[in-house]
Formats: structure tokens, C-alpha cells, sequence
């Protein structure tokens, strides 16, 4: 662990004087910014971005960042994982050219202001939405990766308070970083050692500095609030041949007398005047800055904002080429079908040491059909273990840096566990692909543990993720190549077992090389007029082998393959209800997946039709797939009885 005296002497010759001071004068600005907007908005986290603000202002004043050109391809980057901290880096980012300051002070927590409550990367400089804490650090992991993989000589900053080391997925990002060799990453710890409920030490004891040490990260101890020890520490870890982590002793509410070292000021602003002096005014007066509350005041009331709109259903192209169909005519498995897929693609793609896709993996090469791609192309395949958090949200960042990303993983671990991570996903916009198999009932063996009933249910909670969901191995195969020319956060579920082709009734490929998957078509894989029966992902075969029974009793249903139920349009729902009877047929959840889809479009369209649902009514059992779905009323010889029973009903 080196010495920050030893570094300081190293690097006094590239620390000018002139740059300290302009440093320091910047900070009593931002300080006094930071009180200003909480009182303002009378919330907000004045203590800790007290704290941390001489951190920030000594990261700006030396990276490579253009407030002109914020996106920069090549740019350094500072991700903010305790993002409580926004008036903090919006003071910083304000003070380095990026916005107006007195606009940002002004507009902060403002209802419409791109200025929120914590960080968000509407506003220019901010690199990552973050305040769900601990996520930050893997964030910055999937940012110097990409750097990695293309070549750049870039750096990646994380700054993290002191209490969210207390995270679990801070230990898995550590041991990512250090397995990869991200020397290109930096970490800073606020440690000003106090949290919401007290000292960090009561609260949760933490041995912050041997956690990093033991996953061989080099550590270095600072004043952090003393400007030359922070720049000599940034130049540095610049130069370091493994990942360091900066643990900054600070203090909380810094400068201000009566704030300081008292952990109510984590969330509590100051009122403007009060009798006992522990007001704005006193705290300015202190600072030796203007008050200019009433200006201020004024510009807020002023503000005027549009309301939000609709977020757009399909993102824009993403530059692959996506190949040609694989035609599958004998009985396989979806998840082979994406294996043989990504590999195809990739093939297509690969320019060089270049290729612009990246698959992450928990542990699940094999399973999840992805070792394909893993051998022909290991340069762009990241194993990450058992560290499913981290790896959500590493991909996540790591998709946003021009990868057409894939993270592949089994149902209950890829979106019921990392539920979270893809939520935050989505608020950045990433550009993620995740392909889960192993989803429903089609995992039986395994038990209620592993049967993910869910995951739709878990796509319609967020408002920009899309679900794909393939009935056959030739579908998946359409769907894949679809998605890989594709921006945005997509979700593709598919079940374990091998499925036999979908045909038509005379016998052909249904999904042959003339299909053409696209977003919000169904699929009406057998016409009728007795009754409507839709279906999606592996139950279809079983919905078709229900028809071919009821037909020999003069039961013509339609069948539709539901691909996007987030999607169905009219005119299918319309031909399905002129049916007068609609049924639906999932191994999800019945509350939730399917079935809660088409009745939300019909009550939208304002038809009323006979209505059943078929679905998971409560956590399956363990056994073979057909006896789950046997015990969950789910098998083709219950579904024909059933439909019959409510039909003469």
C-alpha cells in the first residue's frame, strides 16, 4: 500500500500551484451552491456532497473531458455511485462549463428539471443514473472494459460513499475488476464514516481498506479535502498496473461549523433563517458567498415545463449484419438455436481484432448455449461467475459504449434476482440483450426454485424493456437475428427442453426462410370459429396439439403464437373475440403474463368476449416437465377437457 507522501513528492512537479487555488476557490462556490439548491428545493443530501465536492472539482480539473462535446467517444469518465450526491456533481460539472449554475441551483428537484434528486445522465457530464447504492462500481467495470476492448487510453472514475461498501455487489464488481485487469478504473471512497443511522463503524462494521487489499486492488489513504493529495493520487492510479481504490478521509457537511461530523445533514437542508443561527444565511455567511436566495427563488418560480410523453416502442437500428436464416426441420432446442444464431452473427460481423458484440456469462456456457461464441471469439466473452448483480449491471454499461451486448443467463437469475440492475438498465438506456433459458415449467426437475413463472410480468414493470418470446427453434432464430439489429433493452425467454418444428396444417416449416418476425405481428398458426386460443413460447406445440384433438370433435379453434405480448394489435383481437370465446395458454404466471396483456387490450378496445385464462396458479412442484405441467392443470388432455367443459358451460 503506498505511501500518499511518496506519491505527492513523485508527482509535485506535474501539480501546478496555480491550479490548487483555482480549486479552492471553485469549492467555496460549490459549497455554497450545494446549500442553496437543497434549502431551494428543502430536500436533498447537503451532507455528503460537502463532502465529496473537493473530490469531484480535483477530478474535473485534470481529465479529459469537453463540456462542448460531452459524449465524446475517448472522453474520461466519472460514475457516481452514491448518487445522493447530484448537487454535489451538478455544482462541479456547473463550475467546469457544462450549464448555467444559477439555472441548476435554481431548478434542482424541480418537477420537469433535468436537475433531479439524484443523478441522471439528462444532464450533461453525467455518465450514469444511479442512487439505488452499490451499483456504481460495476457500472464503472462495464465502462472500462469497453474501453478495453477498443483500445482506448481513457480512464474511469467511480466515486462511492462510505456506508454502500456495506453492498454485496461491490465485493463481486472488486473481483471483477481485478480478474480483468482493469488498471483503467479507479475508485474513490467518500469516507467521511457516517450514514443515515450513524457511524459507519455502529451501523455496520466494514474493514473497507483489507476488502480491497484481499481482491488485489491497490489502496491508497488521503486527506480528502487536501487538493494536492487528491491531484497527486489521480496522477497515480493513471500510471498503476492494476485497479486502485482512493479511500478519501473526509468530513461530513465540510466547512460548515455547525454541520460538520453530525450525521443528520446526510438528508436534512438548512431552513434560510432561523432563531438559533443554523440557517442558510449563517452557513453563507461563513462561506464569505453572496446571498442571492431571493434571485434564485424567483428563477424557480419562473420555470416552466412540458409534461412527459410516451417513450417509443422500437429504439433505431443498431450497425450489424444479421445474416441468414438457419432452417431447422428436425426437433432441437430454442437455446441451441440463439447459440447457432450469435455465432452466425458474429461470423458476419467480425472485421479483424474488431467486433462490435460482446456476450457476459454467469457460470452458464454450456447451459445457456453461448460457449460457441465463447471459443470462436473469447476477445468479446466475459465470465463473470456466480455474480449475477454485478453482471446485470456491467453488461448494462458495457452496452452503452457501441457493443450489441448480450447477457445470457437461466430465468430466475437473469431477471427475477437482478430485477433491480435491469430497472436501473433502463433508466440509463442501455442497449442490452438478455436471453434467459430455462424459463416456466420447462425446468421441472428443478423445482419451484428455479421455475421462473415471471418474467414477462417483470419486462411490463419496466417501460422501455420489450419481451421477445420464441415458440420454436426457427422463430428463435428470426428473433435473433430481429434483436441483433436492434438498439435497446430487449428480453428473450426461452425453456430448456427440444420442441418439435412448428408446421403448418399441410405440413410445412411455419418459421421457414419466408417468415419475417416483426415486432407486434401474431402469428395464427390454425384458423376456427368455435373459439380463440392463444398461446406463447414452449406451450405452443401442446395449444396445437389441443386444436388437432378438438377438432375431431368439431372444436375449430384458432390458435395465435403471441411472440410480443406487450403488443397485440387490434385487428387480432377483434378476429379472435368474433369468435365469442377467448382462451389463453401460459406457464406463467396467470395473473401476470399473457392473459393480463390481451384482457388489458380488450377492455382498451371495449369488447366484451367469453374470457378463460390457463396459467401457473401458484409455485409449481419438482418433477419431469410433462408431470409439472400435468400438476399444474397445464397438459394438453386437461386444456381439451376444460375448453370443452367451458364451451358447454
Amino acid at each position: 500500500m503506498p505511501d500518499i507522501k511518496a506519491i505527492e513528492s513523485k508527482y509535485a512537479s506535474l501539480i501546478d500551484q496555480t491550479l490548487i487555488q483555482a480549486i479552492k476557490a471553485k469549492a467555496i462556490i460549490a459549497r455554497a451552491s450545494i446549500l442553496k439548491m437543497t434549502s431551494l428545493a428543502g430536500s436533498g443530501h447537503p451532507g455528503g456532497s460537502l463532502s465529496t465536492i473537493d473530490l469531484l472539482l480535483s477530478l474535473y480539473s485534470i481529465i479529459d473531458h469537453d463540456p462542448q462535446n460531452p459524449k465524446k467517444a475517448d472522453r474520461d469518465k466519472i460514475v457516481i455511485s452514491h448518487g445522493h450526491v447530484s448537487p454535489a456533481a451538478y455544482s462541479a460539472l456547473s463550475l467546469y462549463g457544462y450549464f448555467d449554475l444559477d439555472q441548476m441551483v435554481s431548478q434542482f428537484r424541480l418537477a420537469g428539471s433535468i436537475y433531479e434528486g439524484h443523478v441522471e445522465p439528462c444532464v450533461p457530464g453525467i455518465e450514469w443514473a444511479s442512487g439505488n447504492l452499490g451499483q456504481g462500481l460495476s457500472a464503472g467495470c462495464g465502462f472500462a472494459l469497453a474501453n478495453k476492448v477498443k483500445g482506448y487510453k481513457n480512464h474511469v472514475y467511480v466515486l462511492m460513499g462510505d456506508g454502500e461498501q456495506q453492498k454485496g455487489q461491490i465485493s463481486e464488481a472488486r473481483r471483477f475488476a481485478s480478474k480483468f485487469q482493469l488498471n483503467n478504473l479507479t475508485a474513490f471512497i467518500d469516507y467521511n464514516k457516517l450514514q443515515i443511522s450513524g457511524k459507519c463503524k455502529c451501523v455496520m462494521p466494514q474493514n473497507i481498506k483489507e476488502e480491497f487489499l484481499a481482491d488485489n486492488w491497490d489502496v491508497i489513504e488521503i486527506d480528502g479535502h487536501d487538493i494536492n493529495q487528491i491531484l497527486a493520487a489521480i496522477h497515480y492510479t493513471r500510471n498503476n498496473e492494476i485497479p486502485t481504490v482512493i479511500l478519501a478521509n473526509t468530513i461530513m457537511g465540510k466547512d460548515i461549523s455547525f454541520m460538520e461530523n453530525d450525521e443528520k445533514w446526510h438528508g436534512q437542508t438548512l431552513p434560510y433563517k432561523s432563531e438559533n443561527g443554523i440557517d442558510l444565511v449563517s452557513a453563507l455567511a461563513e462561506l464569505g458567498q453572496l446571498d442571492d436566495f431571493d434571485k434564485l427563488k424567483a428563477l424557480r418560480i419562473e420555470f416552466t415545463s412540458g409534461r412527459c410523453s410516451a417513450v417509443e416502442d422500437i429504439k433505431p437500428a443498431f450497425p450489424l449484419h444479421t445474416g441468414k436464416h438457419i432452417n431447422y426441420e428436425q426437433k432441437t432446442d430454442n437455446r441451441s438455436a440463439w447459440g447457432n444464431a450469435l455465432v452466425d452473427i458474429a461470423q458476419q460481423n467480425a472485421e479483424g481484432d474488431h467486433l462490435a458484440m460482446a456476450v457476459f456469462d454467469c457460470d452458464l456456457a454450456g447451459s445457456v448455449k453461448t460457449k460457441g461464441f465463447k471459443d470462436k471469439y473469447p476477445a468479446n466473452f466475459f465470465q463473470s461467475g456466480i455474480m449475477e448483480h454485478h453482471t446485470a449491471t456491467c453488461a448494462g454499461a458495457f452496452s452503452k459504449c457501441g457493443f450489441q451486448t448480450f447477457f445470457s443467463d437461466f430465468g430466475v437469475f437473469g431477471i427475477d434476482e437482478t430485477y433491480n440492475q435491469h430497472r436501473l438498465n433502463d433508466i440509463n438506456e442501455t442497449n442490452l440483450k438478455i436471453i434467459l433459458t430455462h424459463v416456466g415449467l420447462d425446468v421441472g426437475e428443478d423445482g419451484k426454485t428455479h421455475q421462473c413463472v415471471d418474467y414477462l410480468a417483470q419486462v411490463r414493470n419496466m417501460f422501455n424493456f420489450k419481451c421477445l418470446i420464441p415458440a420454436d427453434p426457427n422463430q428463435t432464430d428470426h428473433i435473433i437475428r430481429w434483436l441483433a439489429a436492434k438498439d435497446g433493452n430487449y428480453l428473450v425467454p426461452m425453456g430448456r427442453s427440444k420442441l418439435d418444428i412448428i408446421r403448418t396444417e399441410d405440413g410445412k416449416v411455419y418459421y421457414g426462410e419466408d417468415y419475417k418476425f416483426e415486432y407486434g405481428n401474431a402469428d395464427l398458426l390454425r384458423d376456427g370459429d368455435s373459439a380463440a386460443l392463444f398461446v406463447m413460447g414452449t406451450l405452443t406445440n401442446n395449444a396445437l396439439l389441443v386444436a388437432e384433438e378438438l377438432r375431431q370433435q368439431n372444436i375449430n379453434l384458432q390458435v395465435w403464437n403471441i411472440s410480443t405480448p406487450q403488443s397485440i394489435k387490434a385487428d387480432v383481437i377483434r378476429k379472435a373475440a368474433a369468435t365469442g370465446c377467448i382462451f389463453t395458454y401460459e406457464d406463467h404466471n396467470v395473473h401476470t403474463g399473457l392473459a393480463s396483456c390481451l384482457q388489458s387490450e380488450l377492455v382498451k378496445l371495449q369488447i366484451a368476449v367469453k374470457f378463460k385464462a390457463f396459467g401457473v396458479q401458484n409455485y409449481p412442484v419438482s418433477g419431469k416437465s410433462s408431470a409439472v405441467y400435468q400438476y399444474c392443470w397445464l397438459d394438453p388432455i386437461t386444456i381439451q377437457e376444460e375448453i370443452i367443459e367451458y364451451l358447454q358451460g
